[in-house]
């Protein structure tokens, strides 16, 4: 897992497991490296603790007061301690605004740049593979190491452009789309939605230039999913629809999004439109064998399609959800349906508590809730399905609901990206 976070968070454990010291031991330390002031505002043990873990699974970065007190029990800087540079560091999980503004000029940038040129072929093969691997990637990477990743790979991109010795130009631009996508997508995860606006519209124009459906298709369903967390389900129906009319029909774009019109349909409370989208999404799905990396981000799978299914009859309170979920979450645990996925895992948990909301065991739900907080995978883009479980449980009054509100809030910082 240490190749999959970003550099500060296997600095913070590696620094921490070199001293021998446990993450409860590690919270007594910051409390006692703690002024007085800053040690009466601090809360208690076992929250600290929790933030450790969220700390060390590259979840946010510590902010205030928790930085200098790292950097005071470890005797580090904290510039050298989270490896800060101008212009690309991120706190509480989210870009500072010179990183957001970045991203918005290197997409435009790259669609400006858009010439006939000439490179190898080799270079395009590994170019391409790279893509791959990082949509591979996406289900187990922090989102905004993912990004710095995609990013250099667009620069690279566009230095090719550059060059203006490509032969294999049609190549080079679907690389540079998918990768415009995947950077839009990891925006969105972390809620920076005018840099993931600024993506999509890249990875729509070199799609256009390119002639590639599938990519304008995957622009439109991502914007979907975006306008969905943020509440918008009438137009996350619109765009879904669209993208299926834009998407070719035997494409992994088209069933994505189908399955997103149903989660629409879900959140609008449709039971019979729900019920006819999960039924077409189950008719594509069938014919298909698992592809050799079914991980992959833009490559659809059966299993993703029982994902899918469990989130959106949780989100139409459908009774059948609970003990269908559980079966996926089973499946993804046990590792049978290929590779893990720990993202695909943690929503999996999100569904069962909502289904468990349904059939009236809040308790149960919480619980659940509260793994999936503290597991170190939830991504700000999905906080919301988190919350609304919490708000649930506060309003039964049950004693757990002030731990998940703490949790919720030591762990899943506000952005301010949107």
């Amino acid at each position: 897992m240490g190749a999959d976070l970003p550099a500060w968070a296997v600095r913070l454990r590696a620094e921490r497991r070199n001293r021998l010291w446990s993450q409860r031991e590690m919270a007594r330390r910051l409390v006692e490296a703690a002024d007085e002031d800053t040690r009466g505002r601090l809360p208690e043990r076992e929250s600290i603790v929790r933030r450790i873990k969220a700390y060390e699974a590259g979840q946010h970065q510590p902010d205030d007061p928790y930085r200098v007190l790292y950097a005071r029990v470890f005797g580090i800087s904290e510039a050298e301690l989270f490896g800060e540079s101008a212009g690309d560091s991120f706190q509480n999980g989210a870009a500072v605004r010179y990183g957001i503004d970045a991203d918005e000029l290197d997409a435009l940038e790259l669609a400006r740049r858009v010439a006939a040129s000439d490179v190898g072929a080799e270079t395009l093969e590994r170019l391409e593979v790279a893509v791959d691997d990082m949509a591979v990637a996406y289900h187990t990477t922090p989102p905004a190491e993912l990004l710095s990743r995609v990013r250099r790979h667009i620069t690279y991109v566009r230095q090719l452009v550059e060059a203006k010795t490509l032969s294999e130009h049609r190549r080079l631009l679907v690389a540079g789309g998918w990768l415009s996508l995947l950077a839009a997508t990891c925006h969105v995860d972390l809620r920076q939605f005018p840099a993931a606006a600024a993506r999509l519209r890249t990875a729509a124009q070199l799609a256009k230039h390119a002639e590639h459906p599938e990519i304008a298709a995957w622009c439109l369903e991502t914007e979907a999913w975006q306008v969905l967390t943020d509440g918008d389900y009438r137009r996350a129906l619109t765009l879904s629809q669209l993208a299926q009319r834009v998407a070719p029909k035997s494409s992994s774009a088209y069933i994505q999004a189908t399955a997103q019109e149903g989660r629409a349909w879900a959140r609008l409370g449709a039971g019979g439109e729900t019920r006819d989208a999960l039924d077409r999404v189950a008719r594509l799905v069938a014919p298909l064998p698992t592809p050799d990396r079914p991980e992959h981000h833009y490559r659809y799978d059966p299993a993703k399609s029982d994902a899918y299914t469990v989130t959106t009859l949780s989100w139409l309170g459908d009774p059948a959800a609970e003990s269908l979920t559980r079966q996926v979450l089973a499946r993804l645990e046990s590792g049978v349906d290929g590779p893990p996925r720990p993202r695909r895992v943690i929503a999996a948990r999100l569904d069962l508590a909502l289904a468990l909301l349904a059939v009236d065991r809040p308790d149960e739900a919480g619980d659940a809730t509260l793994t999936a907080i503290t597991s170190g995978y939830l991504v700000p883009s999905n906080y919301w399905r988190a919350a609304e479980v919490i708000a649930a449980v506060e309003d039964r009054h049950l004693p757990q609901a002030v731990e998940l509100r703490e949790a919720y809030r030591e762990l899943c910082p506000p952005t301010d990206g949107v």
